[in-house]
């Protein structure tokens, strides 16, 4: 790959970390931000200039939740096309989820992971490393890694990290970041038996419902605070969620939702069947209100996607045979920053949920914020005209979306990843390469 070279950004309406907008410049070189002004002069160098005139330029997403399924599920997605999604969708770097096949719960699996990610991935990435009854080591020991990914609910085999006295061990030892996927699993599994039979994919919401949630994060709570763990509450689904945490949330605690747990709610099943099955579920349009307060507020810290898209073949099934998980890299930011036009939250709101607060949480160096020695991540958006989320121009492998026909605003018109052009105005640049990103004391 040839040298990278200076880049200019003209024009544009930038963040500053200030969160207020100033219509300048930005130059970058090596991979960093060099200076931002109101017109900074060209010194010579072999240069590009990128117009972002009438364009707003925000840090690059940071996703802290996907499901990217490379290794042994590439059927459905891999780092090759999740990561061109995640360029088209503004998102500049991933943090991935343990549960592919083999699973990531060692050293060398995560290893692994990151030696695919350095050859496929157009954008940055880390891999969380997954608690297992018996990998105690692993969790302390396995680097670059975010942090311990545990499923209390919601999945089967070794993953399953289900009760209290095999919980307690991991949150006892060491202190890196323990991020939980709280859904009490005894309760599902009660659930299920009542609800036997019943084929109607709405019924998903009633067996995995909120009271499954309220009791796993109730527990996760419980841990931390014992042994003043940093804890970090996954893709939190209920208003009762938020409302436990607005009373009792240590500062070492953060949470996350995800757009669909704001945007949409059990009468997605209608519209869509089984697209809209994820877990935790959909859940009531009150519920909905109740974590946009909590967002809003500060209760709720950032905003993941649980990017985990299924084919439509599996999605065509009946339930209880359909699988959870949709995909989202891509429409997120568009998704959010349409909110922010309709006077629902703030352009920088928006950012600092979906990039900044994320790279504070999970201690990422150099990440979220315009300014000169950071890192040069960032996507140039347009808040001026309005498109459809069409199926026909998804990168995602699986070729669909939850919010297919919504009309959106905030669509990415170009993406730099490292101070390289990896997006522009529906182009890729399939040679450019993300970096493993690193993390503080986490």
């Amino acid at each position: 790959m040839s040298a990278i070279p200076v880049l200019y950004i003209r024009r544009a309406r930038i963040l500053t970390p200030e969160g207020e907008f100033l219509l300048g410049d930005v130059k970058i070189g090596g991979g960093k931000i060099l200076e931002v002004g109101p017109e900074l002069a060209a010194a010579g160098e072999s240069e590009t200039d990128i117009d972002g005139e009438g364009l707003t330029l925000l840090p690059g997403v940071i996703d802290p939740q996907v499901h990217f399924r490379e290794p042994g599920l590439e059927y459905k997605e891999d780092l090759s096309t999740a990561s061109r999604a995640c360029a088209r969708g503004g998102v500049t770097s991933f943090l991935e989820m343990p549960n592919t096949k083999p699973l990531t719960n060692t050293q060398e699996a995560l290893t692994d992971k990151l030696e695919r990610a350095s050859r496929k991935s157009l954008v940055n990435y880390g891999f969380f490393i997954g608690a297992t009854p018996e990998n105690q080591l692993d969790l302390i020991e396995a680097n670059p890694t975010p942090g311990i990914k545990i499923f209390m609910g919601s999945m089967r085999g070794p993953l399953l990290v289900d009760r209290e006295e095999i919980i307690e061990p991991i949150f006892a030892r060491g202190d890196r970041l323990i991020a939980v996927h709280a859904e009490n699993q005894a309760r599902i599994e009660q659930r299920r038996k009542e609800f036997a039979g019943r084929t109607d994919v709405a019924v998903h919401s009633q067996i995995q419902d909120e009271r499954a949630a309220l009791e796993a994060t109730q527990l996760a709570l419980k841990l931390s605070k014992k042994y003043r763990r940093r804890l970090h509450i996954l893709h939190l689904s209920t208003g009762i969620e938020a409302e436990l945490l607005r009373e009792d949330k240590p500062e070492w605690v953060t949470a996350e939702v995800t757009p669909q747990h704001l945007l949409l709610n059990i009468a997605a099943y209608e519209k869509i069947g089984a697209k809209a099955q994820m877990n935790p579920p959909l859940r009531s349009p009150e519920n909905n209100d109740i974590l946009w307060k909590a967002l809003l507020d500060g209760v709720i810290d950032f905003i993941a996607t649980d990017h985990a898209p299924h084919t439509l073949e599996e999605k065509a099934k009946t339930y209880p045979d359909t699988p959870s998980g949709m995909p989202g890299v891509e429409t997120s930011l568009p998704l959010m920053l349409t909110q922010a036009k309709a006077g629902r939250c703030s352009v920088p709101q928006v950012a600092n949920w979906m990039s900044t607060a994320v790279a504070k949480g999970y201690q990422i160096p150099n990440k979220g914020v315009i300014a000169p020695g950071y890192d040069a991540d960032l996507i140039l958006v347009d808040l001026e005209n309005y498109r459809p989320v069409l199926a026909s121009e998804l990168q995602t492998k699986c070729g669909w979306s939850p919010f297919e026909g919504w009309n959106l605003t905030g669509w990415p018109a170009v993406t730099i990843v490292g101070g390289q052009i990896a997006y522009d105005r529906g182009q890729f640049n399939t040679e450019v390469r993300g970096k493993a990103l690193s993390f503080g004391n986490v």
